[in-house]
């Protein structure tokens, strides 16, 4: 065990893993979801203690070090850990991932340095946030507190100490010379100069600068303050401030000291910008980047010399991001994060060549803002506001579109009349919040085809229509009235995304060409007319094959055809209700991942959530278990799949709300595109409501033609809706099938869908959500149960509605980790998590009629791997009161967490809420009387949107009273 000391006095008790030693610095926390090799290795932590508010940590191991272009490590920022320890909530033991080598816990043993988990980080983020950055220690126990002094780094050149000792030259065929000042720099800085055609030369930080050595200058970032580093500001000035200098580029501290060069002052931020998802926006195009930042020090606005301009603004905290020279205080190379500027490399690199064959060029504002202009940019002022708006429902509630659908409704109406636009609504569907008294100014109860919406239409007169709001019922009816020329006759302007873009999604043809423009791949597959048409596509792709009907919902008609005759019967019943079908080329086994996109009408691009499925393709995402954000991919694959999808989303035109569903290859990076829905769907809802951020209220704003950076993010009311959503907790989804209701109905599952609900848990360890939620499907069952299916391999290898179950029976069985990864294809991560609840139950079952022997330390962890008191008292053999007595004795106590978008790096406004027992203290109280309104919990067959609709009319009520 081992204690983090603040200098406040305060303290937070953890587990100590790493190496054994007690260390002392400046306690940060950093935002960012994955990337913990990359940001354990940046120079700029140099005596930090980090705190990463992702509670779980080392899910992906640790990669073996490898040399990569022009001599760089292909994983790591540097060649050795600097931060000075590392705060977790909870360490995996055992990771799981192609490239892992070692785990998390052996790397900082092998480095020396110590960590801390089972600390409560939201409740330390929050103290920092509050007061400030602050010094602390990290002291093991037995070891005196008076023996680890304070060490405050900010009174130290740490510059000096990160900094090479002699010059290096990398990629020596390079066509420009580049001197980098190495002030801390990171490997994938000077990659991107290299991948460029520079020849890099990497000097130490106060190494002489003499202009005839290089056609442009780099200065890297780097830890401390700046103001240390008085040698690099003097060598700078003596090349910088002559006439016509050669070009300059500095990233973070880099930009610091150029501020300082040019006369403007710096100053420590209260607690500084350390994560993946600061939106910066760029004066002069007013677009919106997401960056990576890591720095505690920033630049004074208002001490730039006259004629200096600030070029890039937090968009969050109004600090100064950058001035036109080419300094940014952003990452936009960062490894660890996303890389949506890393195009201003080429930028830097263009005005060097130009300036080295003595061309005038362009001054750099200028070349940045061409450069960053989107050309097919309207101007908010040729966006005519529409005065009456036609929304299209989703009609019936049916399997696969289902109160997702009342919810993306209600919010579109909410959010125009925000706009004081007039809503007209159509929707059959009675039992739906949409369609009642306060939301939609008129409201049709008609079936939703072209006919009776032509109808409404000639009558209304809308000059706009929502399309994607109403699941693939109100797109399919969308796209034929577009066909048939209603739209166009009556001047109805489709709001968000065209219907081009729409067509381009739905028809396989046209998706796989428009996917090969941009270099993307699509699994292989062949659309078909006829039966004879799919059994020669199959031959030529190789079986086994997937069958999938195009303009279809929930994968209705598909599945998996292993040889001609299951291929024919399938692709038969297909045609009874579609005219193509598409064979694909199996990828059973690979992982599915998905990703919710936002996009303006601006260009304005980002990704709210991305999700994994427990479940390998091959099983419908509303047949599959989901966790949010992803557990097993590494920071490559999660910003390369993160960017792939910003950039389908941009080809496509898509305007507002959509999602993009992978197959990754669980051994490579290896992916492909499966699909994109370009409206919202099913996974919409659950991604609003896993981050906090709503997705199909800020879609409706953007059909609006307003920008995205002007939207408010609800949650905080102080930060803009132009961001990606930290998530410092785990949320599990898990569906609900009815198939018991049926009689000779096959409880198989595969592509096509057949549950009725499905829940969401929160929990801040994915054993607690993943418990959570089996709880929450159905009320009989107490956790993950290995008592409720017997053992079969055919039902671990043959998904049924009741898999996890056999799994719990398999584990119980003694089913190894592999040899249950061989037959289902989970990844072993999961498999892991699993099986420490199958553990922890039979150290439960140990004190089976003498509870009174069980530690406290047993009951404590069986609650936060998200064990109920019924459960414990279950393994136990006693009752659930005498079980919660006890707990209540030891002052085992759940506490409460907001869900706030940012990881408790701003205060949040609204309160959306869940319990842990992973946590020391709760985000906010109840000292005044309330109300409690019990809903009716996971949707089934006889109870699903009609008590939502009751619920909310008493909410709203209660809300008056």
């Amino acid at each position: 065990m081992a204690t983090l000391i603040l200098e406040d006095g305060t303290t937070f008790k953890g587990r100590l893993f790493g190496a054994n030693a007690s260390v002392s610095g400046e306690v940060v926390f950093q935002t960012g979801m994955v990337g913990y090799p990359e940001a354990l290795t940046d120079p700029s932590y140099r005596c930090q203690i980090l705190t990463l508010t992702y509670p779980l940590q080392g899910n992906y191991g640790i990669p073996q070090d490898e040399e990569g272009d022009f001599g760089l490590s292909k994983w790591f920022e540097s060649s050795k850990i600097h931060a000075a320890a590392l705060i977790v909530g909870e360490i995996s033991q055992n990771p799981s991932h192609w490239s892992s080598s070692m785990s998390l816990d052996q790397w900082l043993k092998e480095q020396g340095i110590p960590g801390l988990e089972g600390v409560d980080t939201r409740s330390l983020t929050k103290k920092i946030r509050e007061k400030g950055t602050m010094l602390g220690k990290l002291v093991v126990d037995g070891m005196p507190e008076a023996n680890v002094p304070f060490d405050n780094p900010d009174q130290r050149n740490l510059v000096k100490e990160v900094s090479m000792k002699e010059p290096l030259v990398f990629n020596p065929s390079g066509t420009v010379r580049i001197t980098a000042v190495d002030c801390g720099i990171k490997y994938n800085q000077i990659r991107c100069l290299c991948q460029r055609g520079a020849c890099v030369t990497v000097v130490p930080w106060d190494h002489p600068l003499d202009s005839t050595d290089f056609d442009g200058l780099f200065i890297s970032n780097g830890p401390g303050d700046p103001q240390f580093c008085k040698e690099t500001i003097n060598n700078v000035r003596k090349v910088v401030c002559v006439d016509n200098p050669k070009p300059v580029f500095g990233i973070c501290l880099g930009h610091q000291l150029l501020s300082l060069v040019i006369g403007a002052k710096t100053y420590k931020m209260k607690y500084g910008n350390r994560g993946h998802n600061q939106p910066c926006i760029h004066k002069g195009t007013d677009r919106c980047f997401i960056t990576s930042q890591n720095h505690g020090f920033a630049v004074d606005p208002l001490t730039l010399p006259q004629g200096w301009d600030v070029l890039f603004t937090n968009a969050n905290d109004q600090t100064s991001e950058g001035i036109p020279f080419n300094f940014v205080q952003f990452h936009p190379e960062h490894m660890a994060g996303p890389t949506d500027l890393v195009s201003l490399f080429d930028v830097f690199l263009d005005t060097v060549r130009d300036h080295k064959e003595g061309k005038s060029g362009k001054p750099v504002k200028q070349r940045l803002t061409e450069h960053l202009t989107y050309p097919g940019s309207p101007k908010p002022e040729d966006f005519i506001r529409p005065r009456k708006v036609l929304i299209l429902g989703s009609g019936g509630l049916s399997i696969g579109q289902a109160g997702e659908f009342d919810y993306s409704g209600s919010q579109a109406i909410k959010a125009l009349k925000e706009e004081n636009i007039q809503t007209v609504l159509i929707n059959p569907n009675i039992a739906t919040v949409q369609t009642s008294k306060g939301l939609a100014d008129k409201v049709y109860f008609l079936p939703l085809t072209p006919e009776y919406v032509t109808e409404v239409i000639k009558n209304e007169r809308p000059d706009g229509v929502l399309l994607t709001f109403g699941g693939q019922t109100a797109l399919n009816c969308g796209v034929e009235l577009t066909k048939r020329g209603v739209l166009e006759k009556y001047a109805v302007r489709v709001l968000g995304t065209p219907v081009a873009s729409i067509e381009m999604t739905e028809d396989r043809k046209i998706f796989v060409e428009k996917m090969e423009e941009i270099n993307e791949h699509v699994a292989p597959s062949e659309a078909a007319l006829s039966v004879e048409q799919a059994v020669a596509a199959a031959e030529r792709l190789g079986y086994p094959v997937l069958v999938r009907s195009a303009f279809a919902l929930g994968g209705l008609g598909s599945g998996f055809a292993n040889n001609s005759e299951e291929l024919t019967s399938l692709v038969t019943s297909a045609f009874a209700h579609t005219s193509q079908v598409l064979v694909d080329k199996s990828l059973k086994g690979w992982k599915e991942i998905e990703y919710e996109v936002v996009r303006d009408t601006y260009d304005n691009c980002i990704t709210v959530c991305n999700m994994e499925n427990i479940d390998p393709l091959g099983i419908h995402t509303g047949e599959s278990i989901v966790v949010a954000p992803s557990q097993t991919l590494n920071d490559y694959e999660y910003n390369k799949l993160r960017d792939t999808a910003i950039k389908v989303i941009r080809h496509l035109g898509i305007v507002g709300e959509c999602n993009i569903q992978y197959a990754l290859n669980p051994e490579s990076e290896q992916y492909y595109i499966i699909e994109v829905n370009a409206r919202l769907s099913r996974s919409s809802a659950l991604a609003s409501k896993a981050t906090g951020y709503p997705l199909a209220y800020v879609a409706a704003k953007l059909g609006l033609g307003i920008p995205l950076p002007v939207l408010n993010n609800s949650v905080t009311n102080q930060t803009t809706a132009n961001f990606e959503p930290s998530l410092d907790y785990c949320v599990v989804k898990v569906p609900r099938w009815d198939l018991s209701k049926f009689l000779r109905v096959s409880t198989k599952i595969g592509s096509s869908m057949k549950s009725v609900g499905e829940v969401m848990a929160i929990g801040r360890s994915f054993e607690e959500a993943f418990q959570k939620a089996l709880r929450m499907v159905d009320e009989n069952c107490v956790g993950f149960d290995h008592t409720i299916k017997p053992v079969s391999d055919e039902e671990l290898q043959t998904p049924t509605d009741k898999r996890i179950f056999v799994l719990a029976a398999a584990l119980r069985a003694g089913y190894t980790v592999d040899r249950l990864y061989d037959l289902t294809k989970i990844d072993r991560w999961f498999l892991h998590k699993m099986k420490n609840i199958a553990d922890h139950e039979k150290v439960l079952e140990s004190y089976n009629q003498d509870e009174s022997a069980m530690p406290l330390e047993v009951m404590r962890k069986a609650k936060q791997l998200g064990f109920s008191d019924k459960q414990i008292a279950l393994a136990v053999q006693s009752t659930e009161l005498a079980m919660r007595k006890l707990r209540h004795d030891w002052s085992i106590l759940p506490v409460v967490k907001q869900i706030d978008t940012v990881a408790a790096e701003w205060p949040a406004q609204t309160n959306y809420l869940y319990l842990t027992y992973n946590g020391t203290e709760s985000d906010l109280g109840f000292s005044e009387p309330h109300v409690m309104v019990i809903g009716s919990g996971v949707y089934r067959i006889g109870s699903s949107v009609e008590f939502d609709w009751c619920a909310v009319g008493c909410i709203m009520e209660l809300r008056k009273v």
